[in-house]
């Protein structure tokens, strides 16, 4: 099983190893980092780099694809060439998948029209300009396509993905070897918990 995750300059870390962690422990499972051009690819912040080892071009049929966000994504929406690779690969995938704003680039190539969908809260609104149905919620699964909403949940999506691909015991196996047991020390990991303080804090520094 190929899982192929798009890369680029601006990415969000976490909502591509997040995935990477849970389904490159399935088994058969062939994770694939790829990008326009192979090569490394920094954060948002720049702190940090992944490696492409392949181009998107090498992988036309992946059974899975998990498009990562980050602030590189806006450049990705209008990226002809990566969003007619995510229309040819949709046609065949067996899982099509967004974590945060990757959401936007399924939205951009009219995967999500008419489709409940979510993202990042601060970017629900414009699921709904790409032709989606915002919701606020972790995960959101419509058939074969599967969104997440900010950075974390990404882990969620693909827990959710692995117990469809392998069954709730693989899942449940998976969650236990990774030690995903979350007790956060602050109960404010959504705007619906958060003080108005904290909720204009992030927004921001987002």
């Amino acid at each position: 099983m190929d899982v192929a995750i798009p890369i680029f300059e601006g990415i969000t870390a976490l909502d591509a190893i997040g995935p990477y962690e849970v389904l490159s422990r399935l088994d058969g499972a062939r994770v694939h980092f790829l990008a326009t051009e192979p090569g490394p690819k920094r954060t948002e912040n720049g702190m940090l780099a992944l490696a492409a080892d392949g181009a998107l071009a090498d992988f036309p049929n992946p059974e899975v694809i998990v498009v990562p966000g980050g602030f590189g994504t806006r450049a990705l929406m209008k990226d002809e060439g990566v969003l007619a690779w995510v229309r040819a690969a949709h046609q065949t995938s067996q899982w099509t998948t967004s974590v945060c704003t990757g959401a936007l680039v399924l939205g951009a190539a009219g995967i999500l029209t008419g489709l409940e969908a979510t993202t990042h809260w601060l970017l629900l609104d414009k699921l709904g300009e790409l032709g989606a149905i915002p919701v606020s919620r972790r995960v959101v699964e419509q058939g074969k396509i599967i969104t997440a909403a900010g950075v974390s949940s990404g882990i969620d999506m693909a827990l959710t993905l692995a117990a469809g691909i392998a069954g709730e015991d693989m899942a449940r196996a998976i969650q236990l070897a990774i030690e995903y047991d979350p007790e956060p020390p602050f109960d404010s990991g959504s705007p619906s918990k958060a003080s108005p303080g904290v909720l204009e804090l992030a927004r921001e520094r987002s």
